[in-house]
């Protein structure tokens, strides 16, 4: 009753965007899966969980990365990854210039800061600034860092 004769044209120009169609949609999905987001925040808590001075480096196979305070995403054309840090707050080091950047990379703050009242204004400032993390450029490993200084206790990362 409600058979389709395969001599119909409109028959076969269905099954033909049907079949166009189809091939859209595979060809649509990723070849990737997304970044790896809760690799890169196990290293973060692995160093945030250390009781003395500690470093580590996580490649990153992405495009982009959001630092914040809590949490980190990654982006790529694969897709986007978010995971939430376990030890925190961490504070992300600024772009450019920074103190804080000469710190993570092996800089004792004592060298750097005239004392721990600015090294801790550094780190309340890089930290605020981290509420509002923004997508950025990644071309290199995630590295974090954690440190203490007369009292001042803080975990460093960047990408």
């Amino acid at each position: 009753m409600f058979d389709l004769p395969l001599e119909a044209w409109y028959g076969w120009i269905g099954l033909s965007l049907a079949g166009v169609a189809l091939v859209g949609a595979a060809a649509g999905l990723p070849t990737a899966p997304p970044p790896d987001a809760e690799a890169v925040a196990g290293t973060v808590d692995r160093v945030a969980a250390a009781e003395y001075t500690a470093t580590g480096e996580h490649p990153l196979e992405a495009d982009e990365i959001r630092l914040g305070v809590r949490r980190i995403g990654l982006r790529s054309d694969a897709g986007t990854a978010h995971a939430t840090l376990a030890f925190g707050p961490v504070t992300p080091v600024p772009v450019g210039d920074s103190p804080l950047r000469d710190v993570l990379y092996g800089t004792s703050p004592s060298r750097v800061f005239d004392s721990p009242q600015a090294f801790r204004e550094a780190i309340v400032g890089a930290r605020a600034d981290g509420q509002d993390a923004t997508w950025r450029e990644v071309d290199r490993t995630l590295i974090v860092r954690r440190v203490t200084w007369e009292g001042v206790d803080v975990v460093l990362v960047d990408a």
